[in-house]
């Protein structure tokens, strides 16, 4: 069987591709990579071609099938697009300085945490050093 041969898919299978790369056509992806994604999207869902074998008639449960509507509502990805270049600029500082933000805060939690487990290691330290002088002072006291 050749490489990106469909034979073994059912009807259902490649009409589900169809309208997927319809999607994507319709979204402004090119007719080859639109394609590409749809048998991806439909092998991912379904575990490739169900025609033939133990594994046909098998339900789809797969999340990404019941996923319902367009992301982003019906324009489908196009409204960023339309929006004047400056707002875009603005979202993306905007978005930028959150990062940054919340970079900075994970880190300091990060160091405290650190330091959380430096302490405790220390602990232990500690703690395993007294045992083991206890068991070394009851040796000599047998003995």
């Amino acid at each position: 069987m050749p490489r990106g041969d469909k034979s073994t898919y059912t009807d259902k299978q490649k009409r589900k591709a169809e309208h997927i790369e319809e999607g994507y056509e319709h979204r402004g992806v090119r007719k080859k990579e639109a394609e590409r994604r749809a048998w991806a999207t439909v092998n991912k869902e379904s575990g490739g071609g169900n025609k033939s074998g133990s594994g046909r008639g098998v339900k789809y449960t797969k999340v990404a099938a019941k996923k319902g509507g367009r992301i982003g509502g019906p324009r489908g990805g196009k409204a960023a697009a339309r929006r004047p270049a400056a707002s875009r600029s603005a979202a993306a500082k905007k978005a930028a300085a959150t990062r940054k933000r919340h970079t900075a805060t994970r880190s300091t939690a990060a160091k405290k945490a650190a330091a959380t487990r430096k302490r405790n290691a220390a602990a232990r330290a500690r703690t395993a050093t007294k045992r083991s002088t206890k068991k070394a002072t009851k040796r000599a006291k047998k003995n």
